[in-house]
């Protein structure tokens, strides 16, 4: 069938929305009507830093109505209002028990450019066009795995979903599922973006008491106390870790979304002993000190990707904490157009917006 799709050339090249041939759903597969999709860091990744296969449609991030479903599928109906999340193969031993975001095959199967089954689904004449995470949700339609598509109630304004499959399970589920915070502990999120606000309304779940906020930008910070920061620090401004250790004795954990190695060291310094940091940002090659940083004081630093996240049940229930009014991120989003797609880019690394959401037509 004939869509509208965004596609990236080469590396560093703008988005170009263009007619493109979509094919399937072939067995285990559903065609999803695109209804809206996020416009994460992790896009301008694979726009940037040439992490999948050009020519490529990206997006990863896709709400929208299933269409259609291929032979076997038996989760999901015509009809049904779903979020499309990270592919993963759902047999090896880190699928089965319960942690998709470590599969054996998570970087083959979200930036090798390929479905499962080794096929493109999208093309242009004689040219396949790399899928990203299994969906490539820059587009009016996607075909994704029924794995990585996951029911949602429809009494929610489907536009506003999307995020939830990457982003804001990154920052929920890094708290709820892998850090789960003890009775009276407190914790500290660096950067608060889309990621490390959703972080920040987690450990407000949770039953966090101190929860701080560490940004460079004061509108960031006058959210992240809006959705449940106790303390806010402008790292431009004061020394954060001399702060957090005046205000709490350090904290007994730690999000750090930034991938800046200067943030990174904050946050372990900032740690009191036997804490435990998770990195959740891109981060490049850096230095530590060892010793200092980390086994002096028995500290931990950990690796989280996707919130260590079962799709399929946590994405339901961050849409019941916002049903209930405990989970508000619809306060992080701003809506674009599709055809503005360069301008929600922009506005999301300038930071004028937290969460952009781009509108399918």
């Amino acid at each position: 069938m004939k869509i509208q799709a965004a596609v990236t050339r080469a590396q560093g090249a703008s988005f170009l929305i263009e007619d493109v041939d979509l094919s399937g759903p072939g067995p285990n597969e559903v065609l999803v009507k695109v209804v809206a999709t996020g416009v994460c860091h992790t896009d301008a990744v694979g726009r940037d830093l040439a992490v999948t296969p050009y020519p490529v449609v990206l997006g990863h991030e896709g709400s929208g109505i299933v269409e259609k479903v291929g032979a076997n599928v038996a989760s999901l109906a015509p009809g049904d209002h779903v979020v499309m999340s990270f592919a993963h193969c759902g047999r090896c031993g880190n699928c089965l028990t319960g942690h998709p975001t470590v599969c054996d095959t998570f970087n083959d199967l979200n930036f090798g450019g390929r479905m499962e089954d080794g096929t493109a689904r999208l093309h242009q004449g004689d040219t396949d066009l790399s899928t990203f995470f299994g969906q490539s949700s820059f587009g009016s339609y996607a075909v994704a795995h029924e794995r990585n598509v996951v029911k949602v109630d429809k009494d929610v304004d489907l536009a506003l979903l999307g995020p939830l499959g990457c982003g804001i399970q990154t920052g929920a589920g890094t708290v709820l599922n892998r850090l789960k915070p003890d009775f009276d502990t407190s914790i500290a999120v660096y950067g608060c973006g889309a990621v490390g606000l959703s972080a920040i309304m987690a450990a407000k779940i949770a039953g966090c008491p101190q929860i701080f906020a560490v940004d460079i930008h004061d509108n960031r910070l006058e959210l992240a106390r809006e959705l449940g920061a106790t303390h806010a620090f402008n790292g431009k401004k004061v020394d954060v870790v001399k702060e957090i250790k005046a205000a709490s004795g350090g904290t007994h954990y730690a999000v750090e979304t930034t991938g800046a190695p200067p943030v990174v060291r904050q946050c372990l310094n900032a740690l009191r002993p036997l804490g435990t940091a998770a990195i959740v940002g891109v981060t490049p090659k850096m230095e530590l000190d060892v010793h200092n940083d980390l086994m002096a004081e028995g500290k931990s630093m950990i690796g989280v990707i996707e919130g260590d996240s079962v799709p399929r049940v946590f994405i339901p229930q961050l849409v019941a904490f916002y049903k209930a009014g405990k989970f508000p991120f619809d306060k992080l989003v701003g809506f674009y157009d599709f055809a503005d797609i360069a301008k929600a880019f922009d506005d999301s690394a300038s930071g004028k917006t937290v969460k952009p959401i781009l509108r399918l037509p």
